[in-house]
């Protein structure tokens, strides 16, 4: 920030422009900066969940992050006897990953929706 009303400054110093002018853009600018920060994403939950369910979906490593317990220790089971469970992971990371942040929150937080 100081770089670059250090450079803004005598970039206009340069150009002629008064103290009082200045000062006055100055102000302006000031209140575009002061205005609230825009809320983020809720894709955190949904990218980490996606990563694990294709990097480590045979453990049901993300069943246990999304709060799923009884689903990872199913996952978990069939990932040891069958083998089926790193399938099913890879599917559900692919499912996750592709969905936008408001379907993904509303079906897997809001609805707790455990398998696909």
């Amino acid at each position: 920030m100081k770089r670059s009303w250090s450079l803004f400054w005598a970039i206009n110093f340069r150009n002629g422009l008064n103290q009082f002018n200045l000062k006055k853009i100055k102000s302006k600018t000031m209140e575009v900066h002061s205005q609230e920060p825009q809320p983020q994403p809720k894709s955190d939950k949904k990218l980490v969940a996606g990563i694990l369910a294709i990097l480590l979906g045979a453990l049901g490593i993300h069943k246990f992050y999304l709060g799923y317990t009884k689903a990872g220790i199913i996952q978990l089971i069939l990932g040891f006897c069958c083998g089926i469970g790193g399938i099913i992971g890879l599917i559900e990371g692919i499912i996750y990953l592709t969905k936008t942040d408001e379907e993904f929150e509303e079906m897997y937080i809001t609805n707790q929706k455990e398998w696909f």
